[in-house]
């Protein structure tokens, strides 16, 4: 039997052309919340994976990339290009010098669409506040469907299997992208927060919604079990408050450690399993498990590699090919993952899991100073113009820069860190008034865009 897909109306077309163009920000929406689709992707190993939530992406990018044709983008400063030129220029050189430059052209690309392209189309398409709440709202969106579905998985026993237990809440993503569902949840969480300090003074309902899902979605990431996650967040929303409001942070803290009291301790949700994870945080150097230790060789793996390509690395991609070479021999040949789906499997450690030694041994001083460039050169530009909306960006940019420490691109949700680059991109640069633009609309705070010359652009 033929299976007949309904044609889309082409009226409807032609009314969903002329909206995405008009507000390219609903295609950075739409990035964020594709990303909850279950990808059925089981080989880590391929080279690349192409899932609903990058199309959406390299939709953006298209549109952006035409409205730059048209010559209708605004016109962005020199340094915010050389900024994100520098990360193209770096990944091209290592590229050209790799230990097998063929394999590293798929590497170069990723590169190119998660650091460069995708950032550079949504700090094109955020134009006014409208854009910055939908984008927002997204991550908050994505994380509630994702805090469901992983709450379910802890509370019946049908998530990733911890402690031998099938407790772990792992979302829509399964045992094999083990940390996707903590950093949707995490993104969600710090975008609620950021909302309702936003509406202070403002739409008291938003606001203690906002604040009603923040409380919530600590529930499945607690369950997530992912220490780099709690690490990160904690940090995150330490700096968010601390830029919102220094009492608040105080009373914050406060209510966060009676929550936790009594969730954990009085009713048991998720008791001796965050326990004990909370408790192997504080022991990563004096007896560190297995997977601490892991990383700990992986790191050193990386080292090596940079000290025999120590310009301009040795390549994308290269890590995984040099891994054995440069591992010391205690390193385990991967990690373990099971849950009721693909039952038990061996996952391949194919990374140094941290993204700063992944760009040293991969792109050398070359890539390791293009990026410190431009993460510095965002976190101090959101600080700068951490008001309103911007405290978001501030929250999501600390996650990132912190969960690098321990954690590198890859996975479904690594298209997410380009927007999250995208929002912190728009609040930290400044956008010039000269050269051809789009229509004139409100300024990001809110007010009227003002006519000639430079104006900040703050979220």
């Amino acid at each position: 039997m033929a299976l007949t897909l309904p044609a889309v109306p082409r009226p409807a077309l032609r009314r969903a052309l002329p909206a995405l163009a008009d507000r390219p920000s609903l295609l950075a929406a739409a990035t964020v919340l594709l990303v909850c689709v279950p990808t059925g992707e089981k080989d880590v190993t391929a080279a690349v994976h192409v899932t609903a939530a990058d199309l959406a992406s390299l939709a953006l990018v298209a549109l952006t990339a035409l409205d730059l044709l048209r010559g209708r983008l605004p016109a962005v400063d020199r340094a915010t290009c050389a900024l994100f030129g520098g990360i193209v220029l770096a990944a091209a050189v290592a590229t050209v010098g790799s230990i097998d430059p063929a394999a590293s052209v798929t590497g170069f690309v990723r590169l190119v669409q998660v650091f460069v392209l995708v950032p550079a189309g949504v700090l094109c398409s955020l134009r006014d506040r409208t854009d910055q709440r939908l984008v927002l709202g997204s991550f908050v969106l994505a994380a509630l469907i994702q805090g469901v579905v992983g709450a379910k998985q802890y509370l019946t026993h049908t998530g990733a299997s911890y402690t031998g237990e099938p407790i772990r809440a792992v979302g829509t993503f399964g045992a094999l992208d083990i940390m996707a569902m903590s950093t949707v949840v995490s993104f969600g969480l710090l975008a609620a927060l950021a909302l309702g300090l936003a509406e202070r003074g403002g739409n008291a309902r938003l606001r203690r919604s906002m604040f009603a899902v923040a409380a919530f979605l600590a529930f499945p990431l607690a369950v997530s079990f992912s220490r780099g996650s709690w690490i990160a967040t904690g940090l995150a929303a330490t700096v968010l408050l601390l830029r919102a409001d220094a009492r608040l942070a105080v009373r914050s803290a406060v209510l966060g450690l009676a929550a936790a009291v009594v969730l954990v301790g009085g009713l048991g949700l998720g008791g001796s399993g965050v326990t004990k994870r909370l408790s192997s945080i504080g022991s990563v150097s004096a007896a560190p498990d297995q997977s601490v230790s892991d990383r700990y060789d992986l790191w050193a793996t990386a080292g090596r590699i940079w000290q025999d390509h120590p310009v301009h690395g040795a390549g994308p991609k290269a890590f995984q090919q040099l891994r054995d070479s440069h591992a010391p021999l205690r390193l385990s040949s991967g990690s373990d993952a099971a849950d009721p789906t693909i039952g038990f499997q061996r996952e391949p450690l194919l990374s140094p899991h941290n993204m700063y030694f992944l760009v040293l041994s991969e792109q050398g001083l070359i890539g390791i100073t293009a990026y410190a460039a431009l993460f510095l050169a965002l976190l101090f530009g959101c600080l700068r113009r951490s008001r309103g909306f911007g405290l978001a960006a501030l929250a999501l940019l600390t996650w990132v820069l912190v969960d690098y420490l321990y954690a590198d691109i890859g996975g479904t949700t690594t298209v997410l860190t380009s927007v999250v680059l995208g929002l912190a991109a728009r609040t930290a640069v400044r956008e010039t008034g000269h050269g051809p633009g789009p229509k004139r609309r409100a300024g990001a705070d809110g007010g009227p865009a003002r006519p000639g010359g430079e104006r900040a652009m703050a979220l």
